[in-house]
């Protein structure tokens, strides 16, 4: 009689699928682990640029493989300090372009000649990472940079000497989310990526992998 008790499942219980006893989980993985699904330009960096990366610059250790680590997005303001308004314009077209809610960055010390003072707004930004920061640069590489007007390229002057890249767009029209009747007049805005890559090098052979149109040296 015990050891038919001993042998009874629990009410409620489910038998486990043939994966699940296999995986020691839920059928999710090892563990009830659940592996990421990525879309776009981030699930080609894991499928393309992270594999020819590793052969090209023969990398030991998987990690050692140059990633985006974030993406900065700023607008100088310099007329908002006369113009309050130019402030809220500007936080909202870099939210349409990026999908995410800036924050208004201020100065950090006076100057007289400028009439600026300590704490006054001075431009906006927005830093993305994961998901968010794949999306946002792959539409910029894809639909922004063609619109501009004569566009032959990228040049690779830019680098700062450790693998981030800077670029400088004129005017904020080239993102599709922007509408010319909206906008109350034209801002540039600058991108900021960094990398985890040690070496310029690898940082533009990074972004050039992912398709950044870089100008032929």
């Amino acid at each position: 009689m015990s050891a038919a008790i001993a042998k009874a499942k629990p009410a409620g219980a489910r038998a486990r699928t043939p994966a699940a006893q296999a995986s020691g989980g839920d059928g999710k993985g090892r563990g009830g682990f659940t592996p990421p699904t990525y879309t776009g330009l981030r699930q080609r960096y894991h499928d393309e640029v992270a594999p020819a990366m590793r052969r090209e610059f023969d990398y030991v250790n998987p990690m050692e493989v140059p990633r985006l680590e974030k993406v900065v997005v700023n607008i100088g303001l310099g007329e908002a300090i006369q113009n309050a308004k130019a402030l809220d314009a500007a936080v909202g077209d870099l939210a349409r372009i990026t999908g995410q809610k800036p924050i208004v960055t201020r100065a950090k010390r006076s100057i007289a000649q400028f009439r600026l003072r300590t704490g006054m707004p001075i431009g906006a930004k927005v830093t993305l990472r994961g998901q968010r920061m794949y999306d946002f640069l792959e539409r910029t590489m894809r639909l922004a940079l063609p619109r501009i007007r004569d566009f032959r390229g990228i040049a690779t002057r830019s680098f700062d000497g450790r693998g981030n890249f800077s670029l400088g767009l004129r005017e904020q029209l080239v993102y599709p989310e922007i509408d010319y009747d909206r906008i109350d007049r034209l801002r540039g805005l600058e991108i900021s990526i960094v990398t985890t890559a040690k070496t310029d090098e690898e940082g533009r052979r990074l972004l050039q992998l992912l398709g950044m149109p870089f100008q032929a040296t």
